[in-house]
């Protein structure tokens, strides 16, 4: 069975995948992206919903946060609750009640993190569920079929994400699979089918003329935007902006280009510098439930003893419900009594830190600053600064 997202759409199919560019400052692009779920406005950060949820924050509270688009993972739905149950409940949007775009990952980077547990071929990839052990396989077209079910409005294609280190030989042979499983992917699902759009994914480890090559194979398929993948997997934070500055700007400008699972705040802005377009990281989450809170004076660890009686809020420059309601000290509080309500307080400001910082993006690149924004953000949190860390 397959759920047909055209169902439920909120958006003019005629301009699915129109990708504007409304402004420029240096490499930096304010634009925006039609999807059949709302028109996306970029740079913009999307909060991850590994399983269908943004862990502890509920629609509402991403609404309310900001959020335009969520990330879902082909791996985990597919093993539970499963592609066809999406499928028969009218897929992921209505399954979640979340009413605007939704991306999914090809479930690659999961699928290749088992590495003791998956055999790789031409044909795609055999693995065991880390649930209870089952054997399963995904070819490109079978993680089409996944994401078709799942009704998401961007799918990424299926690729191999070659480990740090791997050596120049590997990661050539490498790409070259990822290629033809591009390929097989966008034969399976041909432009605009069912209002999905598909984006590519740029491989080649760390090795300029190989990330080149990525590119130039990829822009011969008619994709609807461009991924980087391979990034943030191990490698020095030098190593990989180099290597994002160096690619970046070679993707196509007119599609949007996507950053994928990274990352700080600076790794952000590093990337919006480049004309990266799309970013997507668990880090504001999972700090939050480990008490790891971002502000606009720097990175607060809540769990200090320096916050048992400080009445001041999180961060005075936030409009979240979390800054606008609690002080420091009952945040505090809450975190080290173990009260669950605390992963939803903290998770919300994150996620609202993270899509203020690209509303900003998306103001200073208008305005001509963005170059003045980024430095601002470098004097908080660069790790010579101690990482801004209180």
């Amino acid at each position: 069975m397959t759920h047909d997202p055209t169902n439920d759409l909120t958006t003019d199919l005629t301009n699915l995948g129109q990708f504007t560019i409304h402004a420029t400052d240096g490499q930096a692009r304010r634009a925006s992206l039609t999807t059949a779920h709302g028109v996306i406005q970029t740079p913009i950060f999307m909060p991850v919903g590994t399983q269908g949820s943004v862990k502890a924050l509920a629609p509402d509270d991403l609404e309310n946060a900001g959020a335009q688009i969520i990330l879902g993972n082909t791996y985990h739905l597919y093993l539970r609750p499963g592609d066809e149950l999406l499928a028969r409940k009218g897929g992921l949007h209505r399954f979640a009640n979340w009413t605007k775009p939704i991306l999914t990952d090809s479930g690659g980077f999961q699928v290749f993190s088992l590495k003791e547990i998956r055999k790789l071929s031409e044909d795609g990839v055999e693995f065991r569920s880390h649930l209870d052990g089952s054997k399963h396989f995904f070819s490109p077209e079978k993680v089409m079929s996944i994401q078709n079910n799942i009704g998401s409005d961007i799918m990424m294609v299926l690729d191999e994400c070659v480990a740090y280190g791997a050596d120049y030989d590997y990661t050539a042979k490498s790409l070259e699979l990822t290629t033809r499983w591009a390929k097989r992917c966008r034969e399976a699902h041909p432009k605009h089918k069912n209002g999905q759009l598909l984006f590519g994914i740029n491989q080649g480890g760390f090795f300029k003329d190989l990330r080149e090559r990525s590119l130039e194979q990829l822009t011969e398929i008619d994709f609807d935007g461009f991924a980087i993948g391979g990034l943030s997997v191990g490698e020095s934070i030098p190593e990989m902006y180099d290597m994002l500055q160096h690619i970046a700007p070679l993707m196509p400008a007119d599609k949007p280009r996507y950053l994928m699972g990274v990352g700080t705040p600076l790794d952000i802005l590093e990337g919006i510098g480049a004309g990266v377009d799309m970013f997507d990281c668990v880090l504001p989450t999972r700090n939050a439930r480990n008490g790891t809170l971002y502000t606009s004076r720097g990175k607060v660890n809540i769990r200090r003893a320096e916050y048992r009686e400080d009445d001041s809020p999180l961060d005075p420059d936030c409009q979240c419900y979390t800054c606008r309601t609690f002080s420091k000290a009952y945040l505090r509080h809450l975190f080290v009594a173990g009260e669950i309500v605390s992963y939803r307080l903290n998770s919300l400001h994150n996620i609202a830190f993270f899509l203020t910082l690209v509303r900003q993006a998306r103001e200073a690149i208008e305005q001509g600053r963005f170059a003045q924004l980024k430095a601002r953000y470098v004097d908080v949190f660069a790790p010579g600064n101690g990482d801004g860390i209180k």
